[in-house]
């Protein structure tokens, strides 16, 4: 187990099941609340040490709905990670941030139901998330060049799926502001923060949501296709974000129980 909090951590979205190219091993990380999506995978990216996760398991066995959030994230934290990468697949709900845009939003909104969100089910345990994401990471995000053109800020609206959008629900998100539409973004975030893991989303559009335009809607083989499009690039993107994040973590924006006495202890 690492434990000196310099290990960065990368949770891939659908279609994002792999990240290394060879070097690593496998630890399987039992936790609380059961066994993460699929072993955690140790490699290195630019002599970093990088702990990475496929959100939806190895071949994709977990709707956004079943993902298991909470053990994810723990297990993560136990083998010593303190910042964490979101990479994930979004609709956008923008016109001009088509598919193969890659966004980094400042910004949630809640639409989910019934899922676990919390660690904290006893001693009434608040958590600032007024500002969901990490400055630091997503500065280190914002300042890759060369790449793909990354857009700053925006709002993700994470819905309960499996089903996407209506249309009258994707008007209804673009009419209120929200920039993306996504299935994973929530309770990921809070969770972090929960534990005092720094956490930023990376967005990468796949589709025009339902409602912005017309035609036949979203499906579910085109969002696949036009992710794997994109993935080479993508995570490049991510490799040379890993590259601008410092060996010690400087961030005070993600560690919300200064003075706090926790229900848990955590890992």
């Amino acid at each position: 187990m690492h434990h000196n909090g310099r290990m960065l951590g990368v949770i891939g979205g659908s279609g994002f099941y792999t990240f290394f190219e060879s070097g690593t091993r496998d630890v399987d990380v039992d936790t609380p609340y059961g066994r993460p999506s699929a072993p955690v995978t140790l490699g290195t990216v630019g002599g970093r040490e990088v702990a990475f996760l496929p959100r939806h398991g190895a071949t994709h066995e977990f709707s956004a709905h079943t993902v298991p959030y909470r053990a994810n994230m723990w297990a993560l934290r136990k083998l010593g990670v303190r910042r964490v990468f979101g990479p994930c697949a979004a609709g956008s709900l923008d016109p001009a941030n088509g598919p193969g845009a890659v966004v980094v939003p400042d910004q949630l909104v809640d639409r989910t139901s019934g899922r676990a969100d919390t660690y904290f089910d006893s001693g009434a345990v608040h958590v600032d998330f007024a500002d969901p994401y990490c400055p630091t990471l997503r500065a280190s995000i914002k300042g890759v060049t060369g790449l793909p053109d990354v857009v700053d800020g925006g709002t993700m609206v994470v819905i309960q799926g499996p089903r996407f959008s209506t249309r009258a629900e994707s008007r209804w998100f673009a009419a209120a502001g929200f920039g993306l539409v996504n299935m994973t973004g929530y309770p990921e975030a809070v969770l972090a923060r929960e534990l005092e893991i720094c956490y930023a989303a990376i967005a990468l559009v796949t589709d025009l949501d339902a409602g912005v335009t017309a035609g036949e809607g979203v499906k579910a083989v085109d969002v696949f296709a036009q992710f794997q499009r994109n993935m080479g690039p993508f995570k490049e993107l991510v490799r040379a974000a890993i590259g601008r994040v410092t060996d010690e973590r400087t961030c005070t924006h993600c560690r919300p129980h200064t003075g706090v006495t926790l229900p848990v202890n955590l890992p």
